[in-house]
């Protein structure tokens, strides 16, 4: 096994913020893969502000998750989500200020169950628009046979093979 030196551009931490300038090898596409994963995520989660009074891509997958499961709690989503109950609640706390999520009276240990208000319900539904229509914009020159081949390609790369498997990925919203 060969290993890819890599160009850096400004970042020390070579997974995350290095170029990577692999040698053509079917390993240096599978490091260009991850390379771009790594870049689509980070733009995904700390990209571009969102316009006023919208989610950020972190409210966005919280709100996405009570509409789905109203009644939820913040350790469900944490489980869910594979984060720390405070980055939940955090995030949560926001979207709460916001007036896009109601807390119900419950114990305290457990977490009160969740849902979404009228104005949450809105909110989710214009981020949802905006954010199809940023992917439109990106694959405007491509041909519909083209977008089909790249949403397959994704479904197989997230479901690694497994077909059956059930995952918090299914949400097609954030």
């Amino acid at each position: 096994m060969r290993v890819v030196e890599a160009r850096v551009v400004g970042y020390s931490c070579g997974v995350q913020h290095n170029e990577v300038e692999p040698e053509e090898t079917p390993a240096s596409g599978v490091v260009a893969v991850h390379d771009e994963l790594v870049r689509l995520v980070r733009q995904l989660v700390a990209g571009d502000r969102p316009p006023v009074g919208s989610p950020t891509f972190a409210q966005h997958s919280l709100l996405s998750f009570v509409a789905r499961n109203p009644g939820c709690r913040a350790t469900q989503i944490s489980d869910a989500f594979g984060v720390h109950r405070s980055t939940v609640s955090r995030q949560l706390r926001g979207c709460i200020d916001e007036g896009w999520v109601h807390a119900e009276p419950g114990p305290l240990r457990s977490g009160h169950p969740l849902s979404l208000t009228d104005g949450g319900v809105a909110v989710l539904a214009g981020a949802d628009a905006r954010r199809v229509e940023e992917v439109r914009d990106r694959v405007a020159s491509w041909s519909d046979g083209e977008i089909a081949a790249f949403a397959r390609h994704l479904r197989k790369f997230r479901q690694g093979g497994d077909t059956d498997r059930d995952s918090i990925g299914d949400d097609t919203r954030a």
